[in-house]
């Protein structure tokens, strides 16, 4: 089983900017696709945005758009979510999962590998 581990996260202002890595112990190229979740106490994980390992192609959540973007270096076995425009509300844990067969990608069932988390915290 190939090992997921978060960093990046960190405490905040509101406008500022972090970028998250997902480094994977394994070849990520043998993912269907990975993505980045996010979870606050008390609510369901949600789907921040994903991207198919061998096309490329990358979803985002409507609340994210325009202000996040989600990339991969194959070499490096990396998925990264560079956040920008942060906002109070994007304050969560953010796990980064894969998925090995094809199915809705905002559904935390789709992910059969999952970190360990990293905390992001915005203040106003």
């Amino acid at each position: 089983q190939v090992q997921l581990a978060e960093s990046g996260g960190d405490s905040v202002e509101a406008g500022g900017s972090l970028r998250l890595s997902c480094a994977a112990s394994g070849d990520i190229s043998s993912f269907v696709s990975m993505a980045w979740f996010r979870q606050i106490p008390g609510k369901e994980r949600e789907g921040v945005a994903t991207i198919f390992t061998r096309t490329h192609t990358t979803r985002y959540r409507d609340s994210v758009q325009g202000r996040f973007t989600i990339s991969q270096d194959q070499g490096k076995n990396t998925m990264y979510l560079q956040m920008n425009d942060l906002k109070q509300e994007d304050t969560a844990m953010y796990y980064c999962g894969a998925a090995r067969i094809y199915s809705a990608w905002d559904k935390s069932a789709a992910y059969g590998d999952w970190g360990q988390g990293t905390q992001v915290t915005v203040s106003s």
